[in-house]
């Protein structure tokens, strides 16, 4: 599915949002649109995923089994030219780390995503 059919994100921060919102809504068209083609993403965890048909392949399972994600607490943004980093601490105390990528029309993808280091 296009970006175009989702909400893009406006800030780099609205990517962690959206996930949580995606997750919880069970629409994992919209998760893969929150990254750039060739993303990579860090799940499960040790492995790597690569590009929007790994990441389909390895969050399918996970909204499966409907979860319900809380929104965590936010780390400050930073943000240098068109790349941004984001962190956030979860209830569980894990911390997510990923960075963002603007893309040529001023939204935001992530482009390495690691979800959750304990």
């Amino acid at each position: 599915m296009a970006n175009g059919d989702h909400a893009p994100a406006r800030e780099p921060d609205d990517l962690g949002r959206l996930f949580v919102e995606r997750v919880n809504a069970g629409d994992l068209d919209g998760l893969v649109a929150l990254y750039e083609p060739d993303a990579v993403f860090a799940f499960p965890p040790g492995e790597r995923q690569v590009g929007h048909e790994a990441i389909r392949a390895a969050l399918a399972p996970v909204l499966a089994a409907r979860p319900q994600l809380a929104p965590g607490v936010p780390a400050p943004t930073l943000v240098q030219g068109d790349l941004a980093l984001t962190s956030t601490r979860l209830e569980s105390g894990a911390v997510t780390a990923e960075v963002a990528r603007r893309q040529p029309d001023g939204t935001w993808l992530w482009v390495l995503d690691q979800p959750a280091i304990a």
